[in-house]
């Protein structure tokens, strides 16, 4: 859990776009921009990622996977939504099966503004993500501390 801060890893997931969002966020990864370097890695599994980053707006058919993809990851875990379509379910969000945006269904740390969002915006909103992530973990561990100190003070005492 140490390493989180140099080696973060991605899960990215469509959830219904223009696919505009997706074709910025491939484009991180490419060499002119090569978000690799900030040591992070794209992973195709939720339950070795550390952050979420989502693209499009939520319809009745992947409300349910969206949780399901949040609920496998382990703690701490941020959620970078990436687009307007993301944040409110930009044009699409009259239609009859939007729900909206990604915090309809999950809690969000990082809101990247766009439409289609720039890849620099979104490096930008990765690297903000990289700081939540840091001070998520920082109170896990401290409040593990406080629980094992309180333990070790209510031993100590009996």
């Amino acid at each position: 859990m140490a390493f989180l801060k140099r080696s973060p890893w991605i899960l990215h997931y469509d959830a219904s776009s223009c696919n505009g969002c997706d074709i910025e966020v491939l484009a991180c990864l490419t060499p002119l921009y090569d978000v690799e370097r900030f040591g992070i890695i794209n992973t195709g599994n939720p339950k070795h990622a550390d952050i979420l980053m989502i693209t499009g707006g939520i319809n009745e058919q992947n409300r349910e996977v969206v949780k399901n993809i949040y609920e496998q990851m382990p703690e701490p875990k941020v959620v970078v939504a990436i687009g307007v379509c993301a944040a409110s379910g930009g044009i699409f969000r009259e239609c009859y099966n939007i729900v909206g945006g990604v915090d309809k269904v999950i809690p969000v740390d990082v809101y990247v503004p766009g439409c289609a969002a720039r890849p620099e915006m979104i490096i930008d909103g990765v690297v903000t993500a990289l700081g939540i992530l840091e001070e998520k973990r920082e109170k896990m561990t401290g409040a593990a501390q406080t629980k094992e100190s309180a333990r070790r003070a209510a031993g100590e005492s009996t």
